[in-house]
């Protein structure tokens, strides 16, 4: 159950997210909408944080930052923009994601065979290939 946990949230959460960011109005800025985003989910992360950490020092924690938290925000501001933006174009909510989520899953086999030393294996070249047929019958 422990490794299932996390990918039930992170498919809940980006379905939740997917709507959001379709519905976000228009005659809204994009950035002006992730400011307060953001706002709700960094008291969310305090309240969560104290939850799970009773006693613990926040401040302690944020001491032990380093550039991949700055990466991961400028990250999140681009996933989000990128999102609002995909469904602003035109994208569908059943296929502008799946196309987002295909490429990235092909980006990500090859980083994680060059930068990872992570196995390539003809499953995975086989599983490149059924993303890339399926971006090719989505986009017909």
């Amino acid at each position: 159950m422990h490794m299932y946990w996390p990918i039930a949230l992170a498919v809940v959460a980006d379905i939740a997210y997917q709507i959001a960011s379709k519905q976000t109005p228009t005659a809204m800025n994009p950035f002006a909408s992730l400011t307060l985003a953001y706002l709700v989910g960094a008291a969310a992360s305090a309240v969560i944080y104290l939850i799970t950490n009773s006693g613990g020092s926040i401040l302690g924690e944020w001491k032990l930052a380093n550039w991949t938290t700055v990466m991961l925000g400028l990250a999140i501001v681009g996933l989000e923009a990128g999102s609002i933006y995909m469904f602003r174009a035109g994208w569908d909510v059943s296929v502008g994601p799946m196309v987002k989520n295909a490429l990235i899953a092909i980006a990500l086999l090859a980083l994680g065979y060059l930068a990872y030393k992570e196995p390539m294996t003809g499953t995975k070249v086989a599983g490149v290939g059924a993303c890339l047929l399926g971006l090719w019958l989505i986009n017909r």
